[in-house]
């Protein structure tokens, strides 16, 4: 493939064809900036104007690089790494049901969500499920949040409830939530988990009264009402678990629409349902949550997200947030930090989980390893990182991964 350069950006040249079967990622590089546009591209025969982002001939000073799939997190990491460095974004998670496990205290949560406002974090997050896992409300804690912090980002991490909620009562709590804090929330939809880590999935979903396969459905439409009724006045609603007419949200919410983020955790044992989760994301999100990945599965969901939104005619464009939900304990004796990990979470999820497991979920060790761990996440691709401290002193945690952590990944 030719790669045109500022020193033919006089010449005119036609669009020579290349031949390839295998798929291929068409990175669009423009000279000193990574251009976060990635493609999925499967054609026989592709004219090297085809690669180009209005349909027509390449800007002078943009290259279409053609990378194999299998070769793209690779690639990524390279040429990220001889990029000019791009800010990535860091929020705190609070351990909301820490208050019954005993990791944290109310008190303690405010305290750290002004602490971490005061060292410049970019926002503050909360979990969310209702019986699963029994914790403080989600949103009476980020309501406590808005009042305690004038600037961070506010969100859910992620809104597990998301499909057992009414979804109309659900948009005006968030846009009055959105008054309060003054347009700093962002909505992250999650339809709950089945399974390890899910708690007491079929039980919350039984007290609701309210059939677990529906709740895909029932997240997007509350994805499509959240939107709608923050984005416009005097508005109707029909859908397979929602019917309004003419209702109009009061207070109008700052943000409009609000933003919403969609989390989606493709599993490799589970192709299609992985396809499904990524496809609802390229479809509805602003942004995408996920944990539980490693920076190779990572940058291969990232790639395909943008696939599937190409199909859907969208452009992502450079706004579009890529969010990995993680975990970190920082101690120079990595097997205690592993240990301690291990221990809070298999209380706070009620599983016992293997090695293997908590070593993906968890950055572990020295903060160097931390930071380590971490950069491979941004070079795949990571706009924003939430970490939670998975330690039981939850002040020590913050001072060390705020000071040795995140001030060195800035």
């Amino acid at each position: 493939m030719r790669q045109k350069s500022a020193m033919d950006a006089s010449q005119t040249t036609s669009a020579p064809a290349i031949a390839f079967s295998n798929i291929y990622h068409v990175c669009y590089v423009e000279f000193g900036k990574f251009v976060h546009n990635l493609h999925y591209v499967d054609y026989e025969r592709l004219p090297i104007a085809e690669f180009s982002r209005d349909g027509g001939s390449i800007p002078h000073n943009v290259c279409g690089i053609l990378v194999k799939k299998e070769h793209f997190p690779l690639f990524s990491s390279v040429w990220r790494s001889h990029m000019p460095a791009q800010k990535t974004r860091f929020g705190l998670t609070l351990p909301n049901r820490g208050v019954i496990i005993g990791a944290t205290t109310v008190d303690e949560m405010f305290t750290l969500a002004q602490k971490a406002e005061e060292a410049d974090w970019d926002s503050v997050w909360v979990g969310d499920s209702i019986f699963a896992k029994p914790r403080l409300d989600a949103l009476v804690l980020l309501g406590a949040l808005a009042a305690k912090t004038k600037r961070v980002k506010l969100g859910p991490a992620c809104f597990a409830s998301t499909p057992l909620r009414n979804a109309l009562l659900l948009a005006y709590q968030w846009c009055s939530l959105d008054v309060l804090s003054g347009g700093r929330t962002i909505f992250v939809a999650c339809q709950g988990q089945a399974g390890p880590g899910g708690g007491n999935f079929a039980e919350e979903f039984a007290a609701f009264h309210i059939e677990p396969a529906s709740r895909m459905r029932r997240m997007e439409e509350a994805i499509e009402i959240l939107r709608l009724t923050s984005s416009q006045e005097e508005v109707s609603y029909q859908g397979v678990y929602n019917e309004f007419s003419h209702i109009t949200v009061l207070p109008r919410p700052v943000q409009r629409p609000i933003p919403i983020w969609i989390t989606a955790n493709p599993l490799p044992t589970m192709p299609k349902m992985g396809e499904r989760a990524l496809r609802r994301v390229a479809k509805y999100g602003d942004g995408w949550m996920t944990t539980l990945n490693t920076p190779q599965t990572f940058a291969q969901n990232l790639a395909s997200l943008y696939h599937y939104a190409q199909e859907e005619g969208r452009d992502l464009g450079p706004h579009f947030e890529v969010c990995l939900y993680y975990n970190i304990n920082v101690n120079e004796d990595r097997e205690a930090a592993f240990q301690e990990s291990k221990h809070f979470l298999d209380t706070y999820y009620s599983v016992d989980y293997p090695r293997p497991i908590v070593e993906v979920w968890v950055a572990l060790g020295s903060p160097q390893q931390c930071i380590d761990r971490l950069q491979e996440f941004i070079d795949a691709g990571a706009t924003t990182i939430t970490l939670r401290l998975t330690g039981y002193d939850q002040q020590r945690q913050f001072e060390r991964v705020t000071n040795e952590v995140v001030a060195r990944l800035r």
